[in-house]
């Protein structure tokens, strides 16, 4: 990669760093830079240990994993929850792909349309599942359809399939950067352009479904994260790829810290968080648009 490229995504990886070890150190004790250095070192005392091992690493690690996830392409719990979500994901994209696409060719606002109607009918099945649903169990359904990470499971493969993601579609961005001049032209230069569209499509859902097994629906990491990049990197896929990736995961590393510390000992889910920040500032992005 070259140089130009490459010093970007050197500040972002830094950024991302300082922030993990910002969420790390930051909860109801604080635990100071030198302090989780000395516990990953395996020093430190057990209450350091405990905290940073066992509680607020695994989920900071989990928080950076699903705002990657979210971002890179848009957003690994048991095989059947995963198959599941990654199925419901697919037929999703296939139905607002399918009926948007008509008798024509796709247009903004097709898809718009077409994503907010299957949108309102999925959230009906859902409030049909918490109206015959135990109430014992609602608090935790609420929580993890606003965005939780406190009960995310082990980060490892969520972040590994971040990692392979990046490997694969990272030698595809000068195809991407033609395609995005529109299908005709990228076509007209060589770019298989149906599978190409088709192999975007599966990635994103099958990101889509690991990032909400791991953490529930969280709104607006893969709508406002790509966007602010593109206004200060350009649309160069090469860097705008693994800098969502980056970008995405230190943005919801630091809504997760917001969300334990603004009412603490309470916590937030962070998909209010997200919510918040983001409202505004894609409300922002479109009138910029204008």
């Amino acid at each position: 990669m070259s140089r130009p490229l490459l010093s970007p995504l050197l500040v972002l990886a830094f950024a991302s760093l300082a922030a993990m070890v910002l969420s790390v150190g930051t909860g109801s004790v604080n635990v100071s830079p030198g302090q989780v250095l000395a516990v990953l070192l395996g020093e430190g005392s057990n209450l350091q240990q405990t905290l940073v091992l066992e509680l607020r690493l695994p989920r900071t690690l989990s928080a950076f994993a699903t705002g990657g996830l979210l971002a890179v392409l848009a957003g690994l719990g048991g095989l059947l929850v995963s198959g599941s979500a990654f199925a419901g994901a697919l037929l999703s994209t296939l139905m607002v792909f399918g009926l948007a696409h008509g008798t024509g060719s796709w247009t903004p606002s097709r898809l718009l349309l077409t994503g907010v109607v299957v949108a309102a009918g999925w959230g009906a099945v859902i409030t049909l599942m918490l109206a015959v649903s135990p109430a014992q169990r609602l608090p935790g359904m609420l929580y993890w359809l606003m965005g939780d990470v406190s009960y995310a499971r082990s980060p490892w493969p969520a972040l590994g399939l971040l990692a392979l993601v990046c490997v694969l579609v990272l030698p595809l961005g000068r195809s991407l950067n033609v395609l995005a001049r529109g299908p005709m032209q990228a076509a007209a230069l060589g770019v298989s352009v149906r599978p190409l569209e088709w192999m975007i499509y599966i990635l994103a859902s099958l990101l889509t479904a690991t990032a909400v097994t791991m953490a529930g629906s969280i709104g607006f990491v893969g709508l406002v994260v790509p966007h602010m990049l593109r206004l200060v990197l350009g649309n160069d896929q090469r860097l705008i790829l693994p800098a969502c990736a980056l970008a995405g995961g230190a943005l919801l590393v630091l809504a997760d810290t917001l969300a334990r510390v603004v009412i603490a000992p309470e916590q937030l889910p962070v998909g209010v968080i997200t919510a918040l920040l983001g409202v505004p500032t894609f409300l922002y992005l479109l009138y910029r648009s204008r």
